[in-house]
């Protein structure tokens, strides 16, 4: 596997847990899991592969510590690197689930980067998400408030998937 680093922004603590898990399933050493609060958009350099979650808060919106972080990113030059995104969010929510990840994801189609780890999002009930973009699911879309027993098959899924696309 690529050198591999995970990306999160988290208010509550739950999309640090998934980064955590998504860490061992991807067997990324602690030292290579980074909060994005405490990081800049240049520490993503020596990575081939970056992870990036984020949960989703209001009207659809990033967790906060993500803005500034994006705003580095998109500026950067991404083309050999690969990004697969994860986001936490409430599927009541029902016309902005999981809204961040669609943002991460447009936010950054400029970098040259090529993007990895579309997942579907069955066994969720909302109407809209903006992580739906050209028919799929961007990145892996996790709701543990009303479905946390989910995200333990999903999180598998999605990692063996990412395990298999990484080039």
């Amino acid at each position: 596997m690529k050198k591999t680093g995970i990306f999160y922004g988290s208010s509550t603590g739950v999309t640090a847990e998934v980064a955590e898990d998504i860490a061992k399933l991807l067997n990324v050493p602690a030292a290579d899991i980074h909060d994005v609060a405490k990081s800049a958009p240049s520490d993503v350099e020596p990575y081939d592969l970056l992870v990036l979650g984020s949960s989703t808060w209001g009207a659809g919106d990033l967790q906060n510590d993500w803005y500034d972080f994006l705003d580095g990113l998109e500026a950067l030059n991404l083309r050999d690197k690969q990004i697969a995104i994860f986001g936490c969010g409430d599927e009541s929510m029902s016309d902005t689930f999981c809204g961040a990840v669609g943002i991460i994801y447009t936010s950054l189609q400029k970098t040259g980067a090529r993007f990895i780890g579309s997942f579907d999002a069955d066994g969720y009930e909302f109407d809209e998400s903006p992580a739906f973009i050209d028919g799929v699911y961007v990145g892996l879309l996790l709701d543990q408030v009303n479905k946390e027993e989910l995200t333990l098959s999903r999180l598998k899924g999605w990692t063996d998937k990412i395990k298999s696309e990484v080039k």
